[in-house]
């Protein structure tokens, strides 16, 4: 099959009219891919107009497509008299919830880019989508008419002006991000400029060689031979059989050990605070109304609140770096600020998952009132297990939720097939969307565990039920004070942040039976 790709700016008034760029030229997407002008001349409209490149949600038509200096300009129309769910795209294009638009392609002729992604000369194009996050940062929906009022808006309460005061702030980003872009291969240059051992073939290295690296090379050439100065400029060695040793350099590169993550702040609701807790208020009951005749006695209700008060949990440490290192190797600093960025991300990550609360944030396996569904035996995984789970949701949290397991139970499930022969699991066949399992998507989250006699290995979910509170950001303090005597400097690192179930009933366990 081949594969579509889905890359992308919007407007729409009243009547459904829309407008926008599908695809800014002279900058990459989130993965590194440019499209360069004069790849689109092969498009030719009508196409179809989707609602998050889902192929069975078509909304609309797009009527022109058009190439232009700053990039692919689409006009089209909502179908919003005939079709219920083109009404419901252009109400959420007004409350600012789809900003931007995506296009679905299949590419043609590309090279690759150096330092990723590729320069994609030549595609056919095959429909545009309404999304709330384009692959493109610069594709959005540049405006909205309404069709009372006559002139342009993003949303129903939007003026002309806000309009062009926010495209105005988009045009300023994106000359921002051009000219990081133009940093960036600046960097990339310089680093393997830096790289190179002997210099590049047209002129050689630039920085003069040591004299140590000097000396140390008419050793190699010369032996024992060499002049008194470059004797002097070499450290004899304490081996037995004499010698010299090879000065030490440090690499630009840095060898990083792999780090994974579960990528639930992905997938729950993260909410940022100025406090230390936040207090959610809880309903415990319904309220207890009856069928009454006219003069007959009504009855009061016992419905009770509570409250759910979620903490920020603070996560620290320090690093002491050597100076001397520091000096000789510029990026150490910037290497150690990455480490602890990776290790608060992924404490974390963890904590949101098997956090125990007190210190931690309250992870989700352990939240006393998430139901279970047995799967019947200690190791070996069941199908009909499997589809209880799903079907024991609440519909309302069954139809937005998705799986969660490790990579290794992954793996099991995509071998298990129903009573029909039918394989649970299916891939994604568009670009972009996930994997399922019985209709729903599935995220492979590390800190959940195997599949073990007594162990919750799969979970099923709506994420948005789990809350993430962040009171801080990863803060850190250089202190080149404290540690100076010792020729060291300090670097401190914070990070404050919680978690929490809001809502059991949108959470399900799978659980292994006790051998």
């Amino acid at each position: 099959m081949d594969r579509i790709e889905l890359k992308a700016d919007i407007t729409v008034n009243e009547a459904g009219a829309l407008e926008g760029l599908a695809w800014p030229f002279g900058s990459a997407d989130r993965v590194g891919d440019v499209i360069e002008k004069g790849a689109f001349a092969a498009a030719r409209p009508p196409l179809p107009m989707l609602a998050s490149h889902d192929q069975t949600d078509v909304v609309g038509v797009w009527d022109a497509v058009t190439e232009t200096a700053d990039g692919l300009q689409v006009k089209g129309r909502l179908l919003v008299d005939d079709v219920a769910r083109a009404r419901e795209v252009r109400a959420l294009i007004h409350a600012g919830a789809l900003r931007g638009l995506s296009i679905g392609f299949k590419s043609n002729k590309s090279a690759p880019r150096r330092g990723g992604g590729r320069t994609i000369s030549g595609l056919e194009l095959l429909e545009i989508s309404v999304v709330a996050v384009p692959a493109h940062p610069g594709a959005r929906i540049t405006s909205a008419k309404a069709a009372t009022a006559g002139k342009d808006t993003m949303t129903e309460q939007g003026t002309a002006p806000e309009i062009e005061a926010l495209e105005q702030k988009m045009g300023q980003i994106g000359e921002s991000v051009k000219g990081l872009e133009k940093l960036a291969d600046r960097l990339d240059k310089l680093e393997a400029k830096a790289n190179r051992p002997h210099g590049d073939a047209k002129g050689g290295d630039d920085k003069e060689p040591s004299v140590e690296r000097k000396a140390f090379a008419n050793y190699l050439r010369l032996g024992n031979q060499i002049g008194a100065e470059d004797q002097k400029a070499l450290t004899v060695s304490s081996d037995t059989q004499g010698g010299y040793l090879a000065p030490p350099e440090i690499s630009s590169e840095v060898v990083r050990a792999l780090v994974e993550f579960s990528p639930i702040r992905s997938y729950a609701s993260v909410v940022s605070i100025t406090a230390p807790s936040v207090i959610y208020p809880t309903r415990t009951d319904l309220t207890n109304a009856q069928w009454v005749g006219e003069t007959q006695e009504r009855e009061a209700s016992d419905i009770s609140f509570g409250q759910t008060e979620i903490e920020a949990k603070e996560l620290a440490t320090f690093v002491d770096l050597s100076n001397r290192l520091m000096q000789d190797a510029p990026a150490a600093e910037t290497e150690v600020r990455m480490a602890l960025a990776e290790d608060f991300g992924k404490k974390e990550a963890t904590a949101f998952v098997n956090g125990t609360g007190g210190l931690q944030p309250k992870g989700f396996m352990q939240h006393p009132g998430i139901a279970e569904t047995l799967n019947g035996h200690a190791t070996n995984l069941s199908a009909d297990a499997l589809v209880k789970l799903l079907y024991a949701m609440p519909a309302m949290y069954r139809n937005r939720g998705a799986w969660a397991m490790n990579g290794t139970t992954l793996g099991i499930v995509r071998t298990m097939k129903d009573g029909d022969g039918r394989f649970l699991w299916q891939p994604a066949f568009q670009a972009g969307q996930p994997e399922t399992i019985l209709g729903r998507p599935v995220i492979e989250m590390v800190d959940l565990p195997d599949v073990a006699s007594g162990t919750f290995p799969i979970v099923y979910a709506d994420w948005s039920a789990y809350r993430i509170v962040d009171r801080l950001a990863m803060s850190t303090l250089v202190d080149p004070y404290t540690q100076a005597t010792k020729g060291m400097t300090r670097i401190h690192a914070t990070r404050r942040v919680g978690g929490g179930v809001l809502q059991a009933a949108r959470f399900r366990k799978l659980k292994m039976a006790t051998s």
